[in-house]
């Protein structure tokens, strides 16, 4: 997984969840794992294709997916219901896709498909071949750990080092 590509998520999760809860997340210590992923309470998934492709997982134990979407409706929530579910996969996809504007802005385009939640813990994700980057994020409402599987697609051609750098404009 090229790191460069860290970036764009951390800072649209940064603004996303600042715009839709009105809390500061802390970023914490990043690992770059191998292994399958095996689930936490709450997963939601979203899939790249493009310059970049590969998977995004937003993770987090119920608890802290019923304080997210609580604080997002301004409303008290009691379980993770289905108006629950839905905030949450919503806020999953507007920060991909938040991510995936800034991807483009460095030259990558990236399309995201629909979230698909995935709930209940301890199902096996395999990433294939795909390193996995966590990157976890704190708050007063709890942790959201983004696992990020990505890689540059071999399609483009591009080299890592040109992922700063804007496109050059196409010939007429």
């Amino acid at each position: 997984m090229n790191i460069r590509f860290l970036n764009p998520f951390v800072e649209a999760a940064y603004e996303v969840i600042a715009v839709e809860t009105g809390i500061k997340m802390q970023r914490g210590e990043l690992n770059l794992l191998h292994s399958d992923y095996i689930t936490n309470d709450v997963t939601v998934i979203i899939s790249l294709v493009g310059d970049v492709e590969g998977n995004v997982f937003y993770s987090m134990n119920q608890q802290t997916a019923v304080a997210l979407a609580s604080s997002m409706l301004s409303e008290h929530i009691d379980s993770f219901d289905s108006l629950a579910q839905s905030g949450i996969a919503e806020l999953g996809n507007v920060i991909t896709g938040r991510a995936s504007i800034k991807l483009s802005e460095a030259g990558f385009e990236a399309n995201i498909s629909p979230p698909t939640l995935l709930t209940g813990s301890g199902a096996i994700i395999s990433t294939l071949d795909f390193q996995r980057l966590v990157v976890p994020m704190d708050s007063e409402l709890g942790r959201i750990e983004i696992h990020l599987a990505l890689r540059q697609s071999v399609s483009t051609g591009k080299k890592a080092s040109e992922i700063a750098t804007p496109p050059s404009p196409l010939p007429n």
